[in-house]
């Protein structure tokens, strides 16, 4: 056996240290001290007789031959973690760490998540809402439910990425709001308090008032912005003004009659819904259980918005 082997635990900080570009992260993510991180680095360098990172600033960037390495070491622990996951399967029963949008977790999957329970109580779900897309592995998450445009910023290595179904936008507004500000046609809606998310994307104001033959939005400027959806159905429920939100996003409050699709003109811009996951987990039969819950619950539960 090669000598060199008797690194393995210098060459999986060095993995860690890589994949995040820092040694202080790479401590948090293996809890040691940074001081026992850079000693690792060090002994391994040495032993090797190379160079594997440079300092940039706060970051550690990679030699070519740390560069090398760092291809071949990820990819072995990846088979060697694969081959632990066949030895032993978790059961069913425990924990499943799950993450999306806020607006997501609170308006839709927080609401049915009871009928999931009642099929499997056997399986613990924790949620954990971020509107950033987290680090699966360093916070130990289970399935990722993400929404875009494409999944190239979604591409993560070793991550099963599932496409599962569009997502269509209208505008939304309380019933209220309609015959006090006396709206009859979509150039009515710039009398109004326009509420729209700080990170919005593709997915805008002037978008839809361009699919909608109306101009003048420019000179706008009663607009409130928010950072996720569900703030901005609070106040479009209480009211205030009026925004763009995914169907099933607010569904709900459209079938008890507290919001309207004021026109029944949609966002040009379609998106899609993907599901994150690590095939070969130990873990992989509860995720499997999960997932398939969650596309029955959207493919048998459609939005009645229209």
């Amino acid at each position: 056996m090669d000598a060199r082997l008797k690194h393995l635990n210098a060459l999986n900080t060095f993995v860690t240290s890589a994949r995040l570009a820092s040694y202080s992260m790479a401590a948090e993510e293996l809890f040691v001290s940074q001081a026992a991180v850079s000693q690792q680095i060090r002994l391994l360098e040495q032993s090797l007789g190379v160079k594997l990172f440079i300092r940039s600033g706060r970051n550690m960037l990679l030699t070519q031959q740390g560069q090398e390495l760092y291809h071949a070491c990820s990819q072995g622990f990846k088979y060697i973690i694969d081959g632990l996951n066949k030895v032993k399967q978790d059961g069913i029963a425990g924990e499943l760490t799950i993450t999306s949008t806020q607006a997501f977790c609170s308006l839709w999957l927080m609401p049915r998540l009871y009928k999931f329970s009642l099929l499997h109580p056997d399986i613990n779900i924790r949620i954990l809402a971020s509107n950033t897309l987290e680090d699966m592995a360093k916070k130990h998450i289970d399935v990722a439910i993400r929404f875009g445009l494409d999944k190239s910023r979604l591409q993560a290595e070793h991550l099963t990425i599932e496409q599962c179904g569009t997502i269509k936008a209208f505008p939304v507004c309380s019933p209220k709001l309609i015959s006090s500000n006396n709206i009859t046609t979509p150039k009515d809606l710039l009398n109004c308090q326009l509420i729209y998310l700080a990170n919005q994307g593709k997915v805008t104001w002037q978008r839809w008032f361009e699919e909608a033959g109306v101009t003048g939005y420019e000179q706008h400027k009663m607009k409130t912005e928010v950072s996720s959806t569900d703030m901005a159905l609070s106040a479009v429920l209480g009211g205030y003004g009026v925004t763009l939100a995914a169907t099933e996003l607010f569904s709900t409050y459209f079938a008890s009659k507290q919001v309207v699709i004021p026109f029944n003109i949609q966002h040009p811009v379609q998106w899609y819904r993907f599901l994150l996951y690590d095939q070969h987990s130990s873990k992989l039969a509860r995720i499997n259980i999960f997932i398939d819950w969650l596309k029955n619950e959207i493919m048998n539960n459609p939005d009645k918005t229209n």
